[in-house]
């Protein structure tokens, strides 16, 4: 469990330095692990950027997996224990997730009235735009009197931007495959073997599993199902066989969010799901498929087809095609196409939607200038 950071030498208002330095963070623990998950990111980034950060958590288990040795200037909190605290110079909210009365009132009382901000959950269609960084002042109830203001995360320069650390790039370089497929709990069988393409899972509960199964055993490929609800859909499939044509079938262990990334980076194609693996996805640059978070009333087709639109813009006609109709069936919006992305092309295509989003600035910076311009 992350253990609560140490207190800086000096706090920058003895000296009369009015910087926003302590930042209060509230996240719940939904169904899926991907709130705590993005909270964390997002927490851990403030922090490595000079901010203290106080991240309250209703549970506070998946951090011991997600990030066991926690992360300098990052206190984890139980939600309770905000309704004692005294708020800090900003506070965030992520996804609508509130957070106890006793808090908001004394954000209400206090002279500083830290900006209140709430950041939503990531897409690419247009509403983002025209929503992003809009006020909602509350008139009643124990934030009365107070201004929560809408952060979008997003595609393009007129939204929130995404999650990106500083040293992603030069970490993405510095890689070496080889010395991380080593490590103790990744070694021997489990590594990728010569002629083999790797594919990692990540995802809800999917009916279409045994139509990519068939697909990807096809060819020589190594599949390595993440904990959870991947394992348990792919054991569902294929029972206790390591083995299904072609396929060969790794179920891996827990990972942090340090070594989700590199096994992102290891392999030829990503599977993955919700928001924080969809963006870390894209960093690494590698072809993928997302699953958005399934919706009763189809809302999570809209969302498909406005990332497709807006990623697909400057592909090539036929690969336009191809990913579009992969992403469709992956998504139960569509039958299974006959025909395949060409994987060079896809990987060519990967790349230069990285590199598209890369020339934009990224979340924590956007969120920083914009806490400061609301204080």
């Amino acid at each position: 469990m992350p253990a609560p950071c140490a207190p800086r030498d000096r706090d920058p208002r003895e000296n009369g330095d009015h910087r926003l330095v302590q930042w209060d963070l509230f996240a719940r623990l939904v169904d899926f692990h991907g709130d705590v998950g993005f909270a964390w990111r997002l927490a851990s980034d403030l922090a490595a950027r000079g901010v203290d950060v106080r991240l309250w958590l209703d549970d506070r288990s998946d951090l011991a997996w997600m990030a066991p040795g926690g992360a300098p200037a990052v206190t984890v909190a139980g939600w309770a224990d905000a309704s004692r605290a005294e708020p800090g110079d900003v506070v965030l909210e992520t996804f609508g997730c509130g957070m106890p009365d006793d808090f908001l009132r004394r954000m209400g009382a206090s002279l500083k009235r830290p900006p209140w901000i709430d950041v939503e959950y990531l897409s690419a269609e247009a509403y983002v735009e025209r929503s992003h960084g809009l006020p909602s002042p509350r008139a009643e109830g124990p934030g009365a009197g107070l201004v929560e203001w809408y952060y979008y995360p997003g595609f393009t320069p007129a939204t929130g931007g995404l999650l990106r650390e500083p040293s992603w790039r030069e970490a993405r370089l510095r890689f070496d495959g080889e010395a991380w497929w080593s490590r103790a709990d990744l070694h021997g069988d489990r590594r990728p073997r010569v002629g083999e393409r790797a594919v990692s899972l990540f995802c809800y509960d999917n009916v279409g599993l045994g139509r990519l199964l068939t697909h990807l055993s096809m060819q020589p490929t190594v599949l390595y199902a993440t904990a959870g609800v991947a394992a348990r859909l792919v054991q569902a499939q294929v029972g206790a066989m390591d083995r299904f044509g072609e396929l060969r079938i790794v179920t891996l262990p827990r990972l942090t969010q340090a070594d989700y990334d590199r096994l992102l980076w290891s392999c030829d194609l990503n599977f993955v799901r919700g928001e924080d693996s969809f963006v870390r996805a894209q960093w690494a640059g590698a072809p993928f498929v997302w699953q958005a978070y399934p919706q009763h009333d189809g809302a999570h087709a809209a969302k498909v087809e406005a990332f497709l639109d807006r990623m697909l813009e400057a592909a090539p006609s036929p690969l336009a095609s191809t990913v579009r109709g992969v992403f469709r069936a992956w998504n139960g919006l569509d039958s299974w196409p006959g025909r395949w992305p060409n994987a060079a092309d896809w990987c060519s295509h990967a790349v230069a939607w990285r590199e598209s989003l890369a020339v934009q600035t990224d979340l924590t910076t956007r969120l920083l200038a914009f806490a400061a311009a609301k204080r």
